[in-house]
């Protein structure tokens, strides 16, 4: 990033919120003395910056000082678009006009060499999301609910069961095509996650009266958990780097070869077993030798189910 681009940038992260020389440089990439040397330069300027020191100290701009709009340049014309581009893949979003009029204001204003060096890259990039058919008209109103802080009574279909449950959601997100809401279900006694579109009506409600209770003797408790080792092909570590939790879990230990190590809370021990049958020789548990068991174990049954079906035919 040029000089004049760092400076402009410190600017608009001052208008925003006081930020630390620490901050700045993580966000700018640059060390520290760097973004210190830019701060005497544009106090040097005439830019009203104030220090503050102590915890919560840092740098911040004078009130009512503000830049004028800004021209965006091609790459961070190209950045917004692409991101944009992706959330217009959604079946359903809380921004269903907006994600299609912000495209066509920015192209609107940008310089006609600007948006003819990009548009080829846009064709030539894709954020992947799985095509989905679903309408949720309560994600807005969840999201709002959930930047709140508020509880809610939603009635959730799951693949094995109907029914209310009591949740206070932690944050609202999109993957794979679906959005979903992390919570703690009181219902449930521990976080959930669930998927939004399998909501069927939402409703605010009150704290219970227990909940204070149950987060203190739930912060008492020790998590226990499973340590898992497992080898992985090329077609199993492609198939396990996808998972947001162990993605990042996994080494190479050789030519074709790949180690998955990690830990994974008691409660999440059907997933795992699945999880393994399912990558079949694309991958082979170390341990825990519970895990292997089980995995005989399944595959002994769907063995036997098919044996049983040849001889019912014959």
């Amino acid at each position: 990033m040029k000089k004049m681009d760092r400076l402009m940038a410190i600017i608009m992260a001052l208008q925003h919120d006081s930020q630390t020389a620490s901050a700045l440089s993580s966000k700018l990439e640059v060390s520290r003395r760097t973004i210190l040397r830019d701060i005497q330069t544009l106090s040097e300027i005439g830019v009203p910056i104030g220090a503050a020191s102590g915890p919560n100290g840092g740098y911040t701009l004078m009130e009512g000082f503000q830049l004028p709009p800004l021209q965006l340049s091609s790459r961070e014309a190209l950045c917004v678009l692409f991101a944009l581009q992706g959330l217009t893949r959604y079946t359903d979003t809380p921004f269903n006009g907006e994600r299609w009029s912000v495209m066509d204001k920015i192209r609107s204003i940008l310089p006609h060499e600007t948006s003819k060096s990009i548009d080829p890259l846009l064709d030539s990039m894709e954020i992947e999301v799985p095509k989905r058919v679903y309408h949720i008209p309560h994600l807005e109103w969840m999201l709002k609910m959930t930047a709140q802080g508020k509880w809610l009574s939603v009635f959730y279909q799951s693949m094995n069961h109907r029914r209310r449950l009591l949740i206070k959601p932690h944050k609202i997100f999109a993957a794979h095509g679906f959005w979903y809401c992390d919570c703690f279900s009181h219902t449930h006694q521990e976080d959930r996650r669930l998927r939004i579109d399998r909501i069927q009506d939402v409703a605010e409600a009150e704290e219970p009266a227990d909940f204070r209770e149950l987060k203190l003797s739930s912060s008492q408790d020790q998590d226990t958990s499973i340590h898992i080792r497992a080898e992985l092909t090329y077609k199993g570590m492609l198939q396990v780097e996808r998972d947001e939790h162990i993605g990042e879990s996994i080494e190479a230990a050789g030519d074709e070869l790949w180690i998955a190590d990690f830990h994974l809370p008691e409660k999440e021990w059907e997933w795992v077993v699945s999880l393994f049958f399912s990558l079949g020789r694309e991958a082979r548990v170390i341990m825990p030798e519970k895990l292997r068991a089980e995995i005989r174990q399944r595959a002994s049954d769907l063995y036997n189910d098919y044996n049983h079906a040849i001889a019912e035919e014959s």
